[in-house]
């Protein structure tokens, strides 16, 4: 059986964690930042987990992560 390739796209986005949980980083992040609060943008330094919802659809994506 051949081996799975990498959704590159996806694996750039997405990474697991120790117990396989999918991480992300939060959106609306990149630019036109002067109009947004420094709470948002404080906020959206974190990264965040993926919903239980998505997650089996990346986890497909990225099967070597």
């Amino acid at each position: 059986m051949p081996k799975q390739k990498t959704h590159k796209g996806a694996s750039k986005r997405f990474s697991l964690t120790g117990t396989g949980k999918v991480k992300r980083k939060k959106a609306f992040h990149s630019h036109i930042l002067t109009k947004k609060t420094t709470k948002s943008k404080r906020k959206m330094r974190k990264s965040a987990i993926l919903d239980d919802r998505d997650t089996k659809g990346i986890k497909r994506l990225i099967p070597y992560a």
